[in-house]
């Protein structure tokens, strides 16, 4: 059985299957000791080495998908480095002896809660893209008051940055004064999409939590800054969203 070499090192978290093209494309990339070229298809059998790191063998990559469940706190960056030398997620995630750990999505510098993680790009990559319609739940502190118009019109949609964005689901949670906590589900995961669709109509997000993505929750028992690795069964459901 053979498949893309593109295809191989996306699920090896490399990088998107477009940007391993244009690795393969300048060169970077040898298949069995040979510069590899666009279109490549490759077999477990075959010794591929990116930038002078040889891929662990594919057979070892697949059976050893791993998946975890991080809470992160406020405050970290979800890139795997920062200019500024901030505390970013990849720092409290466990060493890996192959491969390395790929976010299934961001979280912004000011939002907590769930986040998850695997050592398989290619199944990240399928959980991000919008056509698998995956929800993520939100809590959310909202300063102002809150009318049912305004909730009915995040409800319809709203244009932001030329993309129509809307809430698939919105309850209140209760609240003192003019904090009042809501529940909100979204469909995608568009940068600050929560915040924004709030911010359309005049209110301010003063805290903001994902508690959920897809079938798995935020459990009590992972605190902040730490992290769950996640069963075979759980691992299972995830994949059953995308297959």
């Amino acid at each position: 059985m053979t498949e893309k070499l593109q295809k191989v090192l996306a699920r090896a978290g490399f990088a998107s299957r477009r940007e391993i093209e244009t690795w393969i494309a300048k060169g970077r990339i040898t298949v069995n000791g040979k510069v590899a070229v666009v279109g490549a298809r490759v077999t477990d059998d075959d010794k591929i080495v990116v930038d002078g790191k040889k891929l662990a063998p594919q057979k070892k990559i697949r059976e050893e998908r791993r998946v975890l469940l991080y809470n992160k706190p406020e405050n970290e960056v979800s890139t795997r480095s920062d200019p500024e030398g901030r505390k970013t997620v990849f720092d409290s995630l466990p060493p890996l002896k192959h491969g390395r750990w790929v976010s299934i999505g961001r979280l912004d510098l000011n939002t907590s809660g769930l986040l998850l993680f695997t050592t398989d790009g290619e199944l990240a990559n399928l959980l991000m893209h919008p056509s698998s319609q995956i929800e993520r739940e939100y809590a959310v502190r909202v300063l102002g008051d809150v009318t049912p118009a305004m909730v009915q019109e995040m409800h319809k949609g709203v244009f932001i940055d030329g993309n129509l964005c809307r809430f698939a689901d919105i309850q209140h949670y209760g609240g003192e004064g003019v904090n009042q906590w809501y529940h909100v589900v979204l469909m995608e995961g568009r940068n600050r999409e929560v915040r924004k669709l709030w911010e359309s109509q005049g209110l301010k997000v003063s805290r903001l939590k994902r508690v959920r993505y897809g079938p798995l929750f935020i459990p009590s028992t992972v605190s902040k800054g730490r992290f769950r690795e996640l069963g075979k069964p759980e691992i299972e459901k995830l994949l059953k969203l995308v297959s």
